[in-house]
């Protein structure tokens, strides 16, 4: 099969957000593994206007270009991995907005997450997960929490110096396993509709 297109979602998009940091380690350990292809998705590159179609595009076609720029972007990938801060025990209000620009586009594909902040941000990636549910699509159950001690260790923001490579003992594991089944995931799903195409152009 061939490899699985990922897309490393950065979801914050304040000039001092820290999530350039870890989408570009958990993009390296994507790209290290054979059956991935990852490549950086910036929420901030995208202009996007909050909501205001007639419809979610599972109804009715997106009129504005920037929206439709984003699902073109999104339909190339077969899986996702959410660089995830976490605002008030949730997502950000960008990726929010993000998400519900598209639908038909995450349908039947799978997710990861990294978050960070405090508590990791376990509770914005729940709150993901949840939101995933709807779009049809399939998390891993392991996800990458920067947390606590850790985190500020690592955010210049807050006198952090070290690199997230020294604080592998924390979250390595982790990013391991996380990654182990978005392949999983990301296979059987791709093959399914693959399989679903095939069986539509049949008919």
């Amino acid at each position: 099969m061939s490899k699985l297109k990922i897309g490393v979602i950065i979801s914050s998009t304040r000039p001092s957000r820290f999530g350039d940091i870890p989408a570009k380690w958990i993009l390296d350990k994507a790209n290290e593994r054979p059956e991935i292809d990852a490549e950086i998705v910036d929420v901030r590159d995208f202009d996007l206007p909050f909501f205001d179609e007639v419809a979610s595009n599972a109804w009715a076609p997106s009129q504005n270009a920037n929206a439709v720029k984003w699902q073109n972007k999104i339909s190339e990938f077969d899986g996702y991995i959410f660089v995830v801060a976490e605002y008030n025990r949730a997502i950000t209000g960008a990726l929010k907005n993000a998400i519900d620009q598209a639908y038909t586009n995450w349908n039947k594909k799978t997710f990861g997450a990294v978050g960070y902040g405090t508590v990791g941000g376990a509770r914005a990636i729940e709150n993901l997960r949840t939101i995933g549910v709807e779009l049809q699509m399939a998390s891993t159950r392991s996800a990458v929490h920067i947390a606590g001690a850790d985190f500020m260790s690592v955010h210049p923001g807050f006198g952090g110096t070290k690199s997230l490579s020294e604080i592998e003992a924390s979250i390595g594991n982790s990013a391991t396993d996380m990654l182990d089944q978005l392949i999983w995931w990301g296979n059987a799903t791709k093959a399914a509709r693959e399989g679903e195409a095939v069986a539509k152009a049949a008919e």
